[in-house]
């Protein structure tokens, strides 16, 4: 990895995170419920984008460099399983454990759709 493809990767990575923080922010202003939301979306939206990017760098489409900067580097910083961890951990000490359950078990099935989904589009995009 060169310096600037690591420079590059790091500051994806800054804005994904900053991205993540704006947007869970608007989602908790608007949204009013115990299930975290925000979290919810950024996750499955990060994971849809990886999944176009992924299919994308396969097929030749983007190059690697790219696939590096936006998947690890905008993705990995946009996306939280920790946060989505603790949100569940948090709901089930609450007491709330269905609501505890919806966010485990509905995260990582409408997570790994929206991965599907990217891929299936990127194939359609791919040549």
């Amino acid at each position: 990895m060169t310096p600037g493809l690591f420079l590059a990767l790091s500051l994806a990575g800054g804005v994904g995170a900053a991205l993540r923080l704006v947007i869970d922010g608007a989602v908790k202003a608007r949204v009013r419920t115990a299930l975290p939301v925000g979290t919810l979306l950024i996750n499955v939206a990060g994971s849809f984008v990886l999944g176009v990017v992924t299919e994308l760098a396969l097929g030749g489409v983007l190059d690697d460099a790219w696939r590096l900067v936006i998947g690890t580097g905008l993705c990995g910083g946009f996306t939280t399983f920790s946060t989505a961890s603790f949100e569940t951990v948090r709901l089930v000490q609450e007491r709330r454990y269905a609501l505890g359950a919806i966010n485990a078990v509905g995260m990582l099935v409408l997570a790994v759709g929206a991965g599907l989904l990217g891929i299936l589009l990127g194939r359609v995009l791919t040549p």
